[in-house]
């Protein structure tokens, strides 16, 4: 397993894991993604906060991170954290514990950056992906209501919002 930046050659694979990932969503809660644009990744790959898992030659999952969100966690937004968004695992490596791995790697490298926090969030209402979060190390923070704006994808637009911390 190696995680690596995201490059933009990995883009089409990126989003071929996030239409599965969504049709997945959509077969075991009653919310999911809504798709994200194009520019919105690209970006996210430039500023260096994409990456992906390859096991072998293959996109195992990619993921994304960000430093500050204060939509979603208000003035805790701005706290010295590493929050977790858009993990998406590969169908054929589902089940085999990436967001452990993910979660692992967040807290080293925000141990190495002096980061808090590591948090993330969640559609709400989904009991199995709560205690899933909950076995990864995470404490759950309560659920949020969010008032949509554009700096957020679509899906947001779907509250409540269940977030999660782990403080370092």
């Amino acid at each position: 397993m190696k995680i690596l930046k995201s490059t933009l050659e990995d883009i089409n694979d990126i989003f071929k894991l996030y239409d599965d990932a969504t049709s997945y969503q959509k077969k075991v809660n009653n919310k999911s993604w809504r798709g994200f644009s194009r520019s919105l990744v690209e970006q996210e790959i430039d500023e260096n906060r994409h990456f992906k898992i390859i096991e072998g030659k293959e996109l195992a999952c990619t993921f994304l991170i960000a430093f500050k969100n204060p939509v979603i966690w208000e003035d805790a937004g701005h706290d010295n954290a590493i929050y977790l968004h858009r993990i998406a695992t590969n169908s054929n490596f589902r089940g085999q514990g990436y967001v452990k791995k993910i979660v692992a790697w967040t807290i080293q490298y925000a141990k190495e950056k002096n980061i808090d926090f590591v948090r993330l969030d969640t559609h709400s209402g989904n009991e199995k992906i709560n205690t899933y979060y909950k076995s990864c190390g995470f404490t759950y923070k309560g659920i949020k209501s969010i008032e949509w704006t554009s700096d957020l994808p679509e899906h947001y637009k779907d509250g409540p919002f269940s977030l999660f911390e782990i403080a370092l």
